[in-house]
């Protein structure tokens, strides 16, 4: 009699732990922003119900899952599946980054390649711009070594173009 009633225990604790790890998954439709089992509204208690009397039932989560999204639609997963419908949606944080690195690239690749256009133009005798002067001074100069310090502070050339000096 008492491994019996050890046995109902342990199923209702397994039917308790899979519930409330399929409810975490499941977002209230009446909230919207909460779990159902964060959620005290009626739909969501109803849904609690519904899961365990399914568990109870022999069913495993993939079922469960897919019983839920057939009756109320994939928005009540908290992660929809990936398809051509939510490519565009998972992709887009990778595109964004994508196209960050490569127009830092074509900043950096377009910077070297003017520097080198200037250097070409000050040994064809092209007379420089005031920027391109500056631009090839901060290029060229030398850091100043660490046991010598100048009476003149060098501001650097993004600060200079922030105008902050």
């Amino acid at each position: 009699m008492a491994a019996s009633n050890d046995d109902a225990v342990k199923e209702a604790r397994i039917v308790d732990a899979r519930a409330q790890n399929i409810s975490h998954n499941v977002r209230c439709t009446e909230c919207g922003s909460q779990s159902i089992e964060d959620s005290q509204a009626d739909i969501a208690i109803l849904l609690r119900k519904l899961i365990r009397d399914e568990i109870r039932s022999g069913k495993n989560d993939k079922e469960i899952y897919k019983k839920l999204e057939d009756e109320f639609g994939e928005t009540i997963l908290y992660a929809p599946k990936f398809d051509m419908q939510t490519a565009a949606l998972w992709l887009s944080p990778l595109l964004v980054a994508g196209a960050a690195v490569g127009a830092w690239a074509y900043q950096k690749h377009k910077q070297k390649t003017n520097v080198h256009i200037m250097a070409l133009n000050l040994v064809r005798g092209v007379p420089l711009t005031p920027r391109e002067k500056e631009t090839m001074l901060d290029i060229l100069t030398p850091p100043a070594s660490q046991g010598f310090k100048s009476q003149e502070v060098k501001t650097s050339f993004w600060w200079r173009r922030l105008g902050g000096n």
